[in-house]
């Protein structure tokens, strides 16, 4: 059985090394993360070409099923890789990481509605932790940033007041309740990625009373079937077997 997973996350990396080497796993990343920690099995980096390349990469590659285990907000890849899958009638399974309670966050759409949020709400020292490509959204907010991301953002698209951060990770509480009291934080801007390796940042400013801003998922598209854990997604793939 060949099963193209679509990964790139920790639940990814967790599920070729459940299925290896019983299963034959092509594991896909994007390729935008430099030195990426790689998963068990056959490993392809990079884009497919949009809908058609990803159609005649799947007949090509005669593969048998399709699991999409990427980053929640993937959402140009997790709806191409929906429609192939019905267009060709190939099994098809979204592994969704459970997404965190909004509690009192202020739940936004997108990352322009976030910088909006925050100019509205006068937040002056932001940590925002929406990844290099949302830091452009706050560019003229008047506000000072530290914005942290695994790959820098574009020089042109960072506020005018900021500090970079590289990194990722899993991150511990002590260590983001130091970093929101070393940088007098007043709110976070973030996404709500889900799962405990990101986490301890809501947490620390829960307790510290900071304002967090969280931008929504986007929706899956209709209709696709959706798992909430790897074992689920093991099982899955081994009914198909």
């Amino acid at each position: 059985m060949r099963i193209l997973l679509l990964g790139g996350t920790s639940e990814a990396r967790s599920l070729a090394a459940r299925l290896h080497p019983g299963v034959t796993v092509i594991s896909s990343l994007a390729g935008r993360v430099p030195d990426p920690a790689l998963p068990v099995g056959q490993v392809r980096i990079g884009g497919f070409g949009g809908v058609d390349g990803l159609r005649r990469w799947l007949l090509d590659e005669r593969v048998d099923a399709v699991v999409d285990a990427t980053h929640p907000y993937a959402a140009t890849m997790t709806a191409h890789a929906a429609a192939v899958c019905t267009e060709l009638g190939l099994p098809h399974l979204v592994l969704a990481r459970p997404s965190w309670p909004a509690g009192d966050a202020i739940v936004v759409r997108s990352d322009v509605e976030a910088a909006k949020t925050t100019a509205a709400n006068g937040f002056t020292r932001v940590f925002l932790t929406t990844g290099r490509s949302g830091a452009a959204a706050f560019k003229d907010v008047d506000a000072w940033f530290l914005i942290r991301a695994v790959t820098p953002p574009d020089a042109e698209d960072l506020p005018a007041r900021h500090q970079v951060v590289l990194s990722r990770g899993p991150y511990r509480y002590d260590d983001e309740l130091a970093l929101l009291r070393e940088h007098r934080i007043d709110a976070l801007v973030t996404k709500n990625s889900g799962g405990a390796m990101t986490r301890p940042k809501l947490d620390a400013a829960a307790e510290l009373g900071i304002a967090v801003v969280m931008v929504d998922r986007p929706p899956l598209p209709d209709g696709v079937r959706t798992v909430a854990s790897v074992g689920e997604a093991a099982d899955w793939v081994s009914g198909r077997s």
